[in-house]
């Protein structure tokens, strides 16, 4: 792990869920009436339910990576529902495609971190920051509103024409968004882990703002999905370490990958007024 100045950067690649928005929180909140069904899942521990749940989905972006996030999440709570119907003999309950959809959606109700808006806030005077997130643009809309702290924030305020172009919401007029560049699975085509979006979203980066990898930091709490990638593709990175979170920590006992750690994402932010 090398020492860092966080002056030394240009632009911040942000993971969203699990570093902007407490995804652990949202699913578990979503999974509960699931869960509830089954004797073998009702008595689950919120961390045993992430750990079943995060399996599932793992497998999916693995099998199938071209899936919009919601519909990925739809077929995991089917999946999910599956395996604990085959496990509970006696039970009976059979759930209808809308449930299953209504876990799909549930994204728009996933909370925001408490000290993530004005953490932003302050990030964007000193860097353009950037989305790099496993999600579908509609999904993120309802977060980037959130974010944004603006509740009329048009979704895609400018036409995409092409399904894999990149959305620059800094030529929306009089947007409040903090964010120079989003980029979604939808975007690139790979969910994280799969490098492919890194890769992506430093050539936008590089072509866009004129600015290299050397001066790119990644920004996340999930080890997963986001550190360990990055790090075999030389990029720096600062690890948000939210306490009690289950999901993305699978490389946890493995030499630390990042070059600074903070709790919250508040704590950087006032760290790189220091330092500046």
């Amino acid at each position: 792990m090398s020492e860092i100045s966080l002056a030394d950067f240009k632009v911040i690649i942000f993971d969203c869920y699990a570093t902007l928005a407490d995804w652990e929180s949202g699913i578990f909140t979503a999974l509960h009436p699931l869960l509830a069904r089954f004797p073998s899942s009702a008595t689950w521990t919120k961390n045993e339910a992430l750990l079943a749940f995060t399996e599932v989905e793992k497998d999916l972006e693995r099998k199938e990576p071209g899936l919009l996030y919601c519909d990925l999440l739809t077929r995991a709570h089917e999946v999910l529902a599956e395996g604990l119907r085959d496990n509970d003999a006696s039970a009976s309950a059979n759930l209808t495609a809308a449930e299953h959809r209504a876990f799909g959606a549930s994204i728009k109700d996933w909370p925001i971190f408490p000290d993530t808006c004005d953490a932003l806030r302050v990030l964007e005077k000193h860097y353009k920051l950037v989305i790099l997130s496993n999600v579908d643009r509609a999904s993120f809309a309802h977060t980037h509103a959130k974010l944004s702290q603006d509740t009329d924030l048009a979704p895609y305020a400018v036409p995409v024409p092409n399904p894999n172009a990149h959305w620059l919401p800094q030529i929306t007029p009089n947007s409040r968004s903090p964010f120079s560049l989003i980029l979604t699975a939808q975007d690139t085509g790979a969910y994280k882990p799969d490098p492919r979006g890194m890769l992506s979203a430093l050539e936008i980066i590089q072509n866009e703002f004129g600015v290299g990898k050397d001066q790119v930091l990644v920004v996340a709490q999930s080890l997963y999905h986001d550190i360990e990638p990055s790090s075999k593709l030389g990029v720096s990175s600062v690890w948000i370490d939210r306490q009690g979170a289950t999901m993305g920590l699978e490389t946890l006992s493995e030499a630390p990958k990042w070059s600074k750690r903070f709790e919250t994402l508040g704590e950087m932010a006032a760290a790189v007024e220091a330092e500046r």
